[in-house]
């Protein structure tokens, strides 16, 4: 046969699980014909000795939805092998919207995925539904993409100004259902909601999907089960996962696939995970579809105090949070106020807080001081300086933010910096790696070492976790891989 591409002398991973092995792949017409010792003439032949000859990977946990309208292939997935974007995740979607109401849609997504309103602003709202958004789509599309209906945006299309309010109506809760339906008939990927405490508006309030009970999220699951269709994804799902099996029971009553946030190594509750993975097993053995998914990122925020997620849910600094710049100067040079941030972020950090533990002070450092005088507390975390100046944690803390005018750049690390821990979570069978969040976040978190971190804990051949057709059966894409 001829080829019109022949890649040669390659160590082809074929997405199935089973062992790489050397060999050629030829493609014709746009899909691949013949994988072997192939020959035969070719239109254009690459020889791919040395380098591993792969299908194209799944970043399945993203927030492009408002990125790939301006930009087609949601750069930077593409770069890092990604042929494939999942995005409308954690209840937050870009449809169905309201005529009138898209900013206030948009800034559920951009307090909670850091991504600014200058942005978001910039927008085209020319659809209302979640199939004219995918039409929208697909006129300009470069990349593979698989668009989750939010609940978050399905609660205020339905609830408008009484979506951040409990008690949604029999009545409203059909209505959702009938979004939901008309969303996965238009050829949606599946329903995504949220249990993740620590998302808010920009006002400081929880966003939509949170204020829903149990009923009216198994209600919209309950549309993928009739359909026999369709993948949950649950934002913050390991709490109620590990409170009352929630996400177990949700996949148990729809017989849909739910893959949910997260399992992972944290300093906040240390050994969580290894209970958690051990649910994650009965419910294997049960034979129920829920999987969680996990990074192979230790997850860093590098901030400065003009703009924090750390201490969001805090009663006092929240607010402070929300304000100007010149407020919060005041407020963290208030010594009353101070009082009330060391008792509530030092002495008293309550459970609900989700941001950080309650020793923050030794996983947070200063990453990039401003004044000279203050270098030598460079890479040293607020801990260390404040016992080498005697004083509080939250006085060394804050003096150092006010007297740098909330310049001083800060890094956080508290998850996944066990690697013991995270090498025994992503070799885990029932784990989906991913999580690499593409689209949000860019103003805190970098991603680096995401690639070198899970080819060293999967070798080639090893279930690819974010790319073969494991991954595809557990997310619902078929067996894309092979």
């Amino acid at each position: 046969m001829a080829y019109d591409l022949l890649i040669k002398n390659g160590l082809i991973v074929d997405g199935s699980g089973m062992p790489a092995f050397r060999g050629d792949v030829g493609i014709k017409d746009g899909k691949i014909v013949d994988i072997g010792k192939l020959g035969g003439a070719a239109a254009c032949t690459i020889d791919a000795e040395g380098r591993a000859v792969a299908p194209g990977f799944i970043d399945n946990h993203c927030h492009y939805d408002a990125q790939v309208t301006w930009d087609p292939l949601c750069t930077f997935s593409p770069e890092h092998g990604a042929t494939t974007v999942i995005f409308g995740n954690c209840s937050l979607s870009l449809a169905p919207v309201r005529k009138g109401s898209e900013e206030r849609l948009a800034e559920f997504l951009s307090y909670v995925e850091a991504i600014p309103m200058e942005v978001l602003r910039t927008v085209d709202f020319d659809w209302e539904t979640t199939g004219q958004y995918m039409d929208r789509l697909d006129k300009c599309l470069g990349i593979n993409v698989g668009n989750l209906i939010g609940h978050t945006a399905v609660r205020h299309y339905v609830m408008g100004d009484e979506c951040q309010k409990p008690g949604a109506s029999d009545n409203q809760i059909k209505a959702m259902q009938d979004v939901v339906r008309d969303g996965m008939k238009a050829g949606a990927l599946g329903l995504s909601v949220s249990r993740e405490k620590g998302h808010y508006d920009p006002q400081g309030v929880h966003i939509p999907a949170l204020w829903a009970d149990e009923k009216e999220i198994f209600a919209l699951g309950d549309v993928l089960r009739e359909m026999s269709t369709g993948t949950i994804q649950a934002g913050g799902g390991q709490y109620v996962e590990l409170k009352d099996g929630m996400i177990r029971r949700l996949a148990e009553a729809t017989g849909r696939t739910v893959v949910y946030n997260s399992l992972s190594q944290t300093m906040r509750k240390p050994d969580e995970w290894k209970t958690h993975m051990a649910r994650v097993e009965e419910t294997a053995a049960l034979g129920i579809r829920a999987y969680p998914m996990c990074s192979p990122n230790r997850v860093t925020q590098d901030f400065t105090m003009k703009n924090c997620q750390v201490f969001r849910g805090l009663p006092t600094w929240h607010p402070i949070l929300l304000s100007s710049d010149e407020e919060k100067m005041r407020a963290y040079a208030d010594p009353e106020i101070r009082a009330k941030l060391h008792e509530e972020a030092v002495v008293n950090k309550p459970e609900t807080t989700v941001g950080f533990s309650k020793t923050w002070w030794n996983y947070m450092w200063v990453n990039e001081p401003v004044l000279e005088k203050n270098k030598w507390m460079q890479f040293k975390s607020i801990g260390q300086i404040a016992e080498k100046q005697g004083k509080r944690v939250i006085d060394a803390f804050l003096d150092l933010v006010v007297e740098e005018k909330l310049e001083t750049r800060f890094l956080q690390a508290e998850n996944n910096v066990d690697d013991e821990a995270l090498t025994k979570i992503l070799t885990h069978p029932n784990a989906v790696i991913g999580l690499g969040d593409g689209g949000a976040h860019v103003q805190f978190h970098g991603g680096y070492g995401y690639l070198t971190r899970r080819m060293g804990a999967r070798e080639a051949g090893d279930d690819p976790g974010a790319g073969g057709a494991a991954a595809d059966l557990r997310l619902g894409l078929g067996l894309r891989a092979l």
